[in-house]
């Protein structure tokens, strides 16, 4: 991959569902969604995949998508190119730090898995609840399977809102010092330490306070 994250590869190399599906564990509509618009959003943006932190990815879920998200992207927490933002929506924004580009990708209030498939509004407690019977966790299955067929051959803009958008570009991630907890020993970063009767102390061992403001 050059520097700047755009090319001009018309067929460009994107991961196949499956390799989504393997990642996560199984197939469902939120993994399908987190395909989609990360396979949307590279698309927009006409990049790759990111080798290192090219691209930013901010997720505002934490649901399913995200593991495909990270598949296709090549965005993650640990190369701290993919930041999550705990708003629970379906939006992907993707970034290219070279050219700037941002592309919003945001699931479509009119969207609904059970308009697909209504049965599987019926199933879905059964199973979740571990009531249901083997036959009916089959079936649950095989439905999550077809809704995701669907919805793989259904238009982008059936789905999604996709544009481009103006977005505060993340810097890249970076090295800090590493400093003892005073209460459990244990290390940490620096920059995430707090200070408790002037010694380091880590998140947890951390004792808030507030007045409740």
């Amino acid at each position: 991959m050059s520097s700047d994250c755009s090319t001009e590869n018309t067929t460009r190399e994107i991961a196949p569902f499956e390799d989504a599906a393997k990642f996560h564990g199984h197939v469902c509509p939120g993994l399908t969604i987190g395909y989609i618009a990360a396979k949307a959003g590279i698309e927009k943006l006409e990049t790759e995949r990111d080798i290192d932190e090219e691209l930013v990815t901010i997720v505002e879920n934490d649901a399913c998508g995200v593991d495909a998200v990270q598949v296709l992207t090549g965005c993650t927490i640990g190369k701290g190119n993919l930041i999550y933002k705990d708003h629970a929506k379906q939006v992907f924004t993707f970034i290219c730090r070279d050219s700037k580009k941002a592309v919003r990708v945001a699931l479509k209030a009119s969207f609904n898995i059970d308009n697909i498939d209504p049965k599987v509004s019926e199933l879905r407690p059964k199973v979740m609840s571990g009531t249901a019977t083997d036959e009916e966790v089959k079936e649950f299955r095989e439905r999550m399977d077809g809704i995701s067929v669907t919805m793989r051959n259904t238009p982008v803009d059936e789905m999604f809102e996709v544009k481009f958008v103006d977005a505060k570009i993340p810097g890249k991630a970076r090295i800090f010092n590493s400093v003892q907890c005073t209460k459990c020993g244990e290390m940490m970063a620096e920059s995430r330490a707090r200070v408790q009767n002037g010694e380091y102390i880590c998140i947890p061992c951390y004792e808030e306070y507030n007045r409740g403001w």
